[in-house]
């Protein structure tokens, strides 16, 4: 069989043969480990192999597309893609695939280490997370997941980019459960582009917090502060902000930031870089999924809103440079706009210590629940604690909590040292001054 990047080059000029104006080949190779836990035990483990190709033909500004893993089938998926596009018709705010440019130097995204590891150690390193949540008294693993990675992107486009580069990624993540009642759970994960990972510490954090949470006492509903944990803020971030940066969102009027840009959205002390060079970041490579140069973004600048998110498509309608922020999920989709590693920058103290009265909260379910064009959202807070003069003391029972995006980043007053890596999301503890939380 051919190498799966020379026929992605050949794919190049068949895509042009067969009619296309401008074409784009994403092509990934690569393998990947994946390790399922039911309860203590290791209830599957399969190593897999990826590769193939994705097509983007277009013609008069209509962009069409296809995919195949099937060498044979190459210049089928070629004129496939032509097709698609020739039905769509001609569409006049298209401006043109990324021109050629120099990728972006980056570091920490591959370790031959992790490229190279073998099953046996993938099952080892996830048995010792399982010990490491039993290693706490009374509570035990329900389930769990193990996977890692490498493989190898090259971008191509009838513009002359070409661009090859390789990276790795592993991730844990395991759920667990006190023995006895009232019965009380937690999870922890943690996810890192080399094998840096202390496999253990995740199943004892999960554990220990699962032990901590036992025993829950009621809170009335009230206007408090409110410390999002980085698990709990980014997953609200995702659901609500990040939605709104789209600038696809944005140019269809789906977002609430329509003509804000140089306007305050959050407390002055805030800002939010989304940056596609960060060292070792997830969201980290030389380029975006289209080819674009990765950079760094100011998207919110000590409360300002600076900048939305764009890919080439949305860029072009405005007369102005992609922020390389093209992303896709595999070789069989089309790129979207998405974040690479978003940062949250605000000055740091012991947010914990300061507090005299409030409420912490680990992880929030329903997130995905939120109003992404309002960025209303209500969630229901998990492994959350009172806040007692400046002491983390009891567990609280149920709580909810319900705000909005934009009053949320207005009233931070302060965040934590504890930043965390949460997938493609970087933030320490946040505060919030004054957040509704619905108690018993």
């Amino acid at each position: 069989m051919k190498d799966i990047f020379e026929i992605a080059r050949r794919a190049l000029l068949l895509t042009k043969k067969a009619g296309a104006d401008e074409a784009e080949i994403y092509c990934v190779k690569g393998r990947s480990v994946s390790i399922d836990i039911h309860r203590d035990v290791i209830d599957l483990a399969k190593e897999s192999m990826v590769s193939g190709i994705g097509i983007r033909a277009i013609v008069k500004g209509a962009v069409g597309f296809s995919s195949t893993n099937d060498e044979r089938r190459i210049e089928e998926a070629c004129v496939l893609a032509v097709k698609s596009a020739k039905v769509r018709g001609s569409d006049p705010q298209w401006s043109g695939l990324p021109q050629k440019s120099k990728p972006a130097k980056v570091a920490g995204i591959f370790d031959k280490k992790l490229a190279e590891i073998e099953i046996e150690s993938c099952m080892d390193y996830t048995s010792m997370m399982i010990e490491g949540v039993k290693s706490v008294p009374s509570v035990s693993p329900t389930s769990g997941h193990f996977s890692c990675g490498s493989s190898t992107k090259l971008v191509l486009n009838s513009n002359g980019i070409e661009i090859e580069e390789e990276d790795t990624i592993i991730q844990a993540t395991v759920d667990t459960a006190t023995q006895d009642t009232p019965l009380s759970t937690a999870s922890e994960f943690d996810m890192s582009r080399k094998l840096d990972i202390d496999f253990y510490k995740i199943g004892e954090k999960a554990s220990t917090l699962a032990l901590r949470s036992r025993n829950g006492i009621s809170t009335q509903t009230r206007d408090t502060a409110v410390l999002l944990e980085p698990l709990a803020f980014s997953d609200i971030l995702e659901n609500t902000l990040v939605t709104s940066l789209n600038a696809d969102n944005v140019q269809k009027g789906r977002s609430s930031l329509v003509g804000k840009i140089n306007s305050s959205i959050a407390a002055e002390d805030l800002s939010i870089i989304d940056d596609g060079t960060l060292t070792g970041g997830l969201g980290t490579s030389s380029c975006d999924d289209e080819g674009t140069r990765s950079q760094k973004i100011a998207v919110v600048n000590k409360g300002v809103l600076s900048s939305f998110l764009y890919d080439c498509y949305t860029a072009g309608k405005e007369k102005r440079a992609s922020t390389g922020n093209a992303v896709r999920g595999s070789y069989t989709s089309t790129p979207s706009i998405g974040i690479r590693n978003l940062v949250i920058e605000h000055p740091s103290y012991d947010v914990i210590g300061e507090t005299k009265d409030g409420v912490i909260v680990n992880t929030v379910i329903g997130a995905h629940t939120a109003n992404p064009i309002s960025g209303d959202f209500s969630v229901e807070a998990r492994n959350s604690f009172l806040i007692e003069n400046g002491e983390i003391t009891s567990p609280i029972k149920s709580l909810m909590i319900s705000g909005n995006i934009f009053d949320l980043l207005r009233n931070i007053d302060g965040v934590g040292k504890d930043v965390r890596n949460v997938g493609n999301v970087i933030t320490p503890t946040v505060r919030v001054s004054n957040m509704k939380v619905i108690g018993q």
